[in-house]
């Protein structure tokens, strides 16, 4: 018998995944991937940037690079990430191949097998897939729906030993419970963390793709506060505001948690791809990032419009959601013991897919939620969906 690793052994397939299958047969509306429309990539733009490439450049784009990122990258990005107040000068810029692989570099670096970490509840599946691979407790703290409960992370903290190696929180647009974090929540975070030797990593992806301008001030990062006594690892993507197929993402770290994440990525990858930051660089060293993610802000903005309508108008009254302000994602909420699995299997029946809300719970047990995307369907087919998918809840819960 093949003999795996104890570290695979906890790795399940993400229901996410499993559903793309489904997503891509014929005739099904798809309100599963948290992936940006095709039809949304900046095509002209990417192909007039590659045609405009020397020779030299296009011979960098097609060689190995710095393992920690191409130059010229690390600074365009810097120059980016800084004038949203991001401390730049004082931390190290690291290039990943995605933000996923941001998370799990500093998983590797944190976690020995059986250490504690906490994370939300709901949380992102990626990142739950990460600290598991490297053989983390998973300790879950509620989500309110204006972030961590601060009082439950407290009692964690007390009954939970060894000490959480760090906390994992998406503070912006949360993937999948679609929340801001109020600006008090983040504050109250740093008092119980500080001088705790408990670092905190910050996943933001979705920040940029606000719909509300008055929503953007308490949307200011705990990196950005730069508070004392905690380190604080923060982690992007070009995902969602470029294409994921560029699989680039980023992590802007403490210098002492830079050296080892550098070893940690040379033993990975050796580098993330040239072309892809080559591409990168010139989109924003040449504007084209503010421009295009202003664009499709708008448009996922319209699509987030529609999804709240139509919820409005089908939905049963006892079930309730969080009306997107940002980002890609509804979140659904079901009555208390509701089973979102059966809901599922009969929207897929009706030609309609979305994902169970135990994908997201660290214990894979609570399904009284779904997440509904609404970043890859255009609006025409949102209306015509949901109501496909509002009927399936009619069906199995009335």
């Amino acid at each position: 018998m093949t003999r795996f690793s104890n570290s695979v052994a906890n790795l399940r397939s993400s229901e996410i995944r499993d559903l793309m299958s489904l997503a891509t047969a014929p005739n099904m509306i798809s309100f599963a991937g948290g992936m940006p429309g095709n039809e949304l990539f900046p095509l002209e733009t990417i192909d007039t940037i590659y045609n405009s490439l020397t020779d030299k450049e296009k011979q960098v784009a097609m060689q190995y690079g710095p393992t920690t990122g191409l130059p010229n990258l690390l600074e365009s990005l810097s120059d980016y990430l800084g004038a949203k107040g991001l401390p730049v000068k004082s931390n190290r810029l690291i290039i990943t191949t995605g933000s996923l692989q941001a998370i799990h570099i500093l998983a590797k670096a944190f976690l020995d097998p059986g250490d504690p970490v906490l994370v939300e509840t709901p949380s992102f599946i990626g990142a739950l897939s990460a600290f598991r691979a490297y053989q983390a407790n998973l300790v879950t703290v509620p989500l309110n729906g204006d972030g961590l409960d601060i009082g439950q992370l407290k009692k964690r903290l007390e009954n939970t030993s060894p000490k959480p190696k760090f906390l994992y929180y998406s503070p912006n647009f949360h993937n999948p419970a679609g929340i801001i974090y109020s600006e008090e929540v983040k504050r109250q975070m740093v008092d119980v963390l500080k001088d705790q030797e408990i670092p905190i990593i910050e996943d933001d992806v979705y920040s940029d793709l606000w719909f509300h301008e008055e929503d953007v001030p308490k949307m200011q990062l705990i990196k950005t506060m730069d508070p004392e006594g905690i380190d604080v690892c923060f982690t992007g993507s070009f995902s969602k505001i470029l294409g994921p197929g560029l699989r680039l993402g980023w992590m802007l770290v403490p210098e002492s948690i830079y050296r080892k994440c550098e070893l940690i990525k040379q033993s990975i990858d050796a580098c993330s791809p040239s072309i892809s930051q080559v591409i990168a660089d010139k989109f924003i060293r040449e504007g084209h990032i503010h421009q295009y993610v202003a664009q499709v802000r708008d448009e996922y903005k319209r699509r987030g419009a529609a999804m709240i309508e139509s919820l409005e108008a089908c939905l049963p009254e006892y079930v309730t959601f969080e009306k997107p302000r940002g980002g890609f994602y509804t979140w659904l909420r079901l009555p208390e013991g509701a089973d979102a699995t059966e809901i599922l299997k009969k929207a897929i029946e009706k030609g309609v897919v979305f994902v169970t809300g135990k994908t997201f719970d660290p214990d894979g047990i609570k399904n009284n939620h779904m997440r509904v995307s609404f970043c890859n369907t255009d609006v025409e087919t949102i209306k015509r969906g949901i109501p496909l998918i509002a009927e399936a809840i009619r069906d199995i819960l009335d």
